[in-house]
């Protein structure tokens, strides 16, 4: 049975990538696994248990709401347009010190990619500016674009991001922390990606100059004075940056920094997740008010926000909760955890190498990192290891894997601003997002 449990699993992730619909696949494989756990090997774990574990993640307390009003709050910026005063505010500065360019739009984009949790959406925000900004500097489009595209990792120290909330659930629930809080674990995991953040813009500003890509490496060939004068004309225009809206999309990050159990200034229980992203919209509906924009608009935007995350994100974790329950009674995670048992450095390797090589081979490593995270981690005081550890690490290394993916989201829309192939900007971003992987996960597992 264990055999077939891993063959199942192959098949999962092979369709997966194939890009068929993650959550049916995930659910179905689940239900396979549980039936044949149930009628072949007498399990205790059924098709009903898993149908259940299935329903406990759509009504998950400390989850849901987490994801659907992180969601709402993102689309509210979007709507008021703040994310843009945001991103120029930060973007402009750059074209004034050509020698930082190459690692100076990686960090940037990396920071704006905290408070915009989206891989594909801060390349396209940061992108449309950056790009042809670079390339006007001489900088060679495919540079341009892996600068950009090597910091859409970000968003693996974000509270909006699922992973986050989903560690400290396993944590609470093992009383290895005391509340189901994501800050908890963001600011275990702050420091080790901050380095590797670090590091992966400094490996490829090594790469670029190398390569001899950066700026004034080339001149405009007529694509790029298309190019230039195109999608740089956003650039070009006088976009009067307010501050004020600059900083909007920044308040719920700074409300739970200062809520956190580390720094404490604000009260922790008071100032959750959902409350700050709640206070961030209603400043946002107070621009949309100034701005003389319909509030019923940006209302609905929220809304439409909160059920694409419900939708994308909350029902793919349920799925990943089925699919491990599947994996339960077959037998197939009793097995795993047995053959890490007798090494740490196995089960560690495990946590990193999976869902990287998922992430980088499908563009999205989010099911192979849930999938982890739901059967593997709640053992992780097996292995010596603590929960937030285990399962940050399977979630960074899917991030960095996404980084290095040629079929990414968002390599792709990198791609078509610059006029380049996927493959290229994969190239450039290969060897600094796996030079992060091994620093950040020494970081995390060594201190």
């Amino acid at each position: 049975m264990i055999w077939i449990g891993l063959a199942i699993v192959v098949v999962t992730f092979w369709l997966i990538y194939k890009n068929y619909e993650a959550r049916l696949v995930l659910c179905l494989s689940g239900i396979v696994m549980a039936l044949i756990g149930q009628y072949v090997c007498g399990s205790n774990v059924t098709l009903s248990t898993a149908v259940d574990a299935f329903i406990k993640q759509l009504v998950n307390g400390g989850l849901v709401p987490t994801i659907v009003t992180v969601m709402g709050f993102g689309y509210v910026m979007t709507f008021t347009k703040c994310s843009d005063h945001l991103v120029n505010s930060l973007v402009k500065p750059l074209k004034y010190v050509p020698a930082i360019v190459i690692p100076g739009a990686v960090l940037i984009t990396w920071v704006l990619n905290i408070v915009l949790p989206s891989a594909a959406g801060i390349a396209a925000a940061v992108g449309v500016l950056l790009v042809p900004a670079l390339i006007a500097l001489k900088v060679r489009p495919v540079m341009a674009a892996s600068a950009v595209f090597a910091g859409t990792w970000g968003s693996v120290v974000s509270p909006g991001l699922m992973f986050n909330p989903q560690i400290a659930d396993i944590a609470f629930k093992a009383k290895e922390i005391g509340a189901p809080d994501a800050m908890i674990v963001i600011m275990q995991e702050f420091l080790p990606c901050a380095i590797g953040a670090l590091v992966v813009a400094a490996v490829l500003a090594l790469i670029c100059m190398f390569l001899k890509e950066g700026v004034g490496s080339t001149q405009l060939s007529s694509a790029g004075d298309a190019l230039e004068g195109g999608l740089a004309e956003e650039t070009k225009k006088d976009f009067k940056v307010n501050p004020i809206y600059a900083v909007v999309p920044v308040v719920p990050l700074v409300l739970l920094v200062l809520a956190s159990k580390q720094v404490g200034v604000l009260p922790t229980k008071v100032f959750s997740v959902p409350v700050c992203m709640l206070i961030g919209t209603a400043i946002g509906l107070m621009v949309a008010i100034i701005n003389k924009q319909k509030i019923g608009d940006c209302s609905k935007r929220f809304c439409r926000g909160a059920g694409d995350g419900f939708c994308d994100v909350v029902i793919l974790i349920a799925a990943a909760a089925l699919f491990a329950a599947g994996m339960k009674s077959i037998g197939l995670t009793g097995a795993l955890v047995d053959s890490m048992k007798g090494s740490q450095s196995v089960a560690m390797f495990a946590a990193a190498a999976g869902p990287f090589v998922m992430a980088a081979i499908s563009g999205s490593g989010n099911a192979a990192a849930l999938a982890f995270n739901e059967a593997i981690t709640p053992h992780a005081a097996d292995f010596g290891l603590t929960i937030v550890q285990l399962g940050a690490v399977a979630q960074i290394a899917a991030g960095l894997g996404r980084t290095m993916s040629p079929v990414a989201g968002g390599v792709i829309i990198l791609a078509g601003l610059a006029g380049v192939n996927p493959m290229e900007i994969a190239k450039r971003t290969a060897i600094p997002v796996i030079v992060a992987l091994v620093v950040t996960t020494f970081c995390m597992f060594m201190f």
